[in-house]
């Protein structure tokens, strides 16, 4: 892969996140792509998964500690649970890297375009007249998911685009631009896009949330 603005760039792309070269009248309107560490917190529950082998290790001991076991044969099977913990969470971790690196998100004057996969990288594309919806969530690392809600009956694959989607929305599956450091800039210009695509006037930044429902657009702060 080569080196794009510090993005990484697959072979082949024409255009670093598309998969193919702009139709004529379309432009890139902002590119960016996901912080690890959210993946791995939101996306993944490295965290939870690692109190969870944490509290087992804590109920290990505890479970010996009942049946007459002395400090060492306890700390012996608690250390045996933990060690069995590191290793999901290491993968995790790796994969969230790897999901982070391979990530590409694109904004452009007629759609949002992901470039997610890590083994098998895909590209899907979501035309501005599918949004239903899009809201911008902040977190306290500092980053923000922006999730966008499709017009029914049209839906994306939940498995195809994970982690890059709402945890818990199968049957209505909502795909996410995730930990973004800048998602405020990205939302506002998701609105003004939006807005655009429409022919309606932009109203001021104010409100944390875009809604796009026959023809209207409202601002995303």
């Amino acid at each position: 892969m080569n080196k794009y603005n510090g993005i990484a760039e697959h072979d082949g792309e024409a255009i670093p996140g598309l998969p193919g070269p702009l139709p004529a009248g379309e432009s890139i309107l902002w590119q960016g792509a996901p912080e690890w560490r959210g993946i791995a917190r939101r996306g993944l529950f490295v965290r939870g998964i690692a109190i969870y082998f944490v509290l087992l290790a804590a109920l290990q001991a505890g479970n010996l500690a009942t049946q007459g076991a002395g400090f060492m044969e306890m700390a012996a099977g608690a250390s045996l649970l933990v060690v069995i913990g590191v290793v999901p969470v290491a993968l995790l971790l790796l994969f969230a890297a790897l999901s982070a690196r391979t990530s590409l998100y694109t904004i452009t004057s007629r759609r949002i375009v992901m470039r997610v996969g890590v083994a098998l990288p895909m590209t899907v594309n979501i035309p501005f007249v599918l949004i239903d919806e899009a809201s911008v969530a902040h977190h306290a690392d500092g980053t923000g998911d922006l999730v966008v809600k499709l017009v029914p009956p049209h839906r994306v694959s939940w498995i195809a685009l994970w982690p890059h989607i709402r945890p818990f929305r199968v049957a209505r599956p909502e795909p996410m631009l995730r930990a973004l450091k800048d998602a405020d800039v990205a939302a506002q210009v998701l609105s003004r896009a939006l807005a655009a695509a429409s022919s309606v006037p932009v109203p001021a930044l104010a409100a944390a949330q875009n809604k796009r429902s026959a023809g209207r657009a409202e601002a995303m702060a």
